[in-house]
């Protein structure tokens, strides 16, 4: 009755791109010592403390220490997109699975593309930035996009499934579109009304059918919002969420939350949570695409200030793993496809049981876990977070090359003068 989306069908449904389901994703944060460069300079996918980066960050600065806050803000946002993707193989037929599903998507992936926002609001285009763009997102979209292609060639018994660059497989979508809003955060930073603007796009967006698989423009643009509210934000609206009334307020609102989506879950298509088709794709009126757009933006901003009122501040035990969250992105999608592609719920009718589909939730909890540990993170850097100065001038660490005269032409203090110092930079 409740039947769970396939992934890669190609049709006008919500699976209007080679795969719908997000995952976040993500990637991204940095630090007090760092945020306050970072209003001075501009940082690339996060802010604070020290960065807690998204995937395209390069190192912090020396002496920077991370903000714990969006390092465990990464990490549980990173759990629950795991968990949703489990849930898609087993949630048919089952109202409260399906009504936790479509909670979660209402501001998993919204709170991470957010946090994103909030760490690239330093993104000037400087050559520095745009080779880390490089190394941490375009490097590790082409590189998945060619590893999901190849499994599901042999896992989904599909040897003549195609390559393709423009055409997003699974959750690699977030990094394509990652790479857009950030090459663009220097236009939204310029407008005096970016997120009105970004509204009014992401709804026009949503009444045009047909664009979904190219680059996933839907989602890019549908998504969009998300990523300029985090440009928007200060480090006080982060402690505004974080007081004690605040987490009181908030578990009323997911209570509440929890009640609508139980008794809308057997009636709601869930192309609208994925926001990867228009309103005509998934059978709807055309007005439909401006007033969900705007209402899912609204629903889950409110859940997304929720969970992060809820999110730890302080150093735990999971703190570390907030930094190797790309790498739990990335790499939990091939356990959960195996699911889906080798036919395993079909075989096993157990995992779709109450018990099984609990013991499945927490499986894909502890894997996600270690895929963000430190050893996966060093052990995957060559494709998460390659270094790439070989292909750049030695020029593009900075906003601009620096002419350095010869030394026997100048004084000791001439010289001193001509180095630049380090906030020139």
């Amino acid at each position: 009755m409740f039947q769970a989306p396939n992934a890669l069908r190609r049709d006008r449904s919500p699976e209007a791109s080679r795969d719908p389901e997000p995952v976040p994703t993500a990637h991204a944060t940095t630090t007090a010592t760092a945020e306050k460069a970072a209003t001075a300079a501009a940082p690339a996918t996060a802010v604070t403390a020290e960065p807690a980066r998204a995937p395209s960050e390069g190192a912090p600065p020396k002496g920077a220490r991370r903000d714990p806050y969006f390092d465990n803000a990464k990490y549980l946002a990173i759990v629950l997109v795991a968990m949703a993707h489990a849930w898609e193989p087993v949630m048919e037929g089952s109202r409260a699975t399906r009504a936790l599903y479509m909670l979660v998507y209402t501001f998993h992936m919204p709170a991470f593309i957010i946090i994103s926002g909030y760490f690239s609001r330093s993104f000037t285009a400087r050559p520095d930035q745009l080779k880390r763009l490089v190394s941490g997102v375009v490097v590790p979209y082409v590189v998945f996009e060619v590893a999901y292609t190849l499994f599901k060639r042999w896992a989904d018994d599909d040897p003549g499934y195609p390559f393709s660059m423009t055409d997003p497989l699974y959750l690699t979508w977030f990094l394509i579109a990652l790479f857009v809003w950030r090459l663009s955060t220097p236009l939204w930073r310029s407008l005096r009304h970016p997120l009105p603007v970004a509204l009014v796009i992401a709804a026009l967006g949503s009444l045009t059918p047909g664009i979904g698989q190219d680059l996933d423009l839907q989602r890019v643009l549908q998504f969009l919002p998300f990523f300029v509210v985090g440009l928007l934000l200060k480090p006080e609206h982060f402690q505004i969420v974080r007081r004690r009334e605040v987490r009181l307020l908030a578990l009323p609102v997911f209570a509440g939350a929890t009640a609508v989506a139980y008794l809308v879950a057997p009636h709601i298509r869930m192309g609208w949570f994925y926001h990867s088709a228009g309103a005509e794709d998934l059978d709807a009126p055309w007005w439909a695409g401006p007033v969900m757009t705007t209402g899912l933006f609204l629903c889950s901003l409110v859940l997304t200030a929720a969970f992060l009122a809820w999110v730890p501040r302080r150093h735990t035990w999971f703190t570390v793993l907030g930094a190797g969250t790309i790498c739990g992105y990335l790499l939990h999608g091939f356990l959960v496809k195996t699911l889906d592609w080798r036919n395993l719920v079909p075989q096993y009718p157990w995992l779709a049981t109450p018990t099984g589909e609990i013991v499945l939730t927490l499986a894909i909890a502890v894997a996600v876990t270690l895929l963000c540990t430190p050893p996966v993170r060093r052990a995957m850097r060559w494709a998460t977070e390659p270094d790439l100065s070989w292909a750049f001038r030695r020029d593009s660490r900075g906003g601009r090359s620096v002419s350095r005269p010869s030394p026997v032409s100048q004084s000791p203090s001439a010289r001193a003068v001509a180095v630049p110092s380090r906030t020139s930079r």
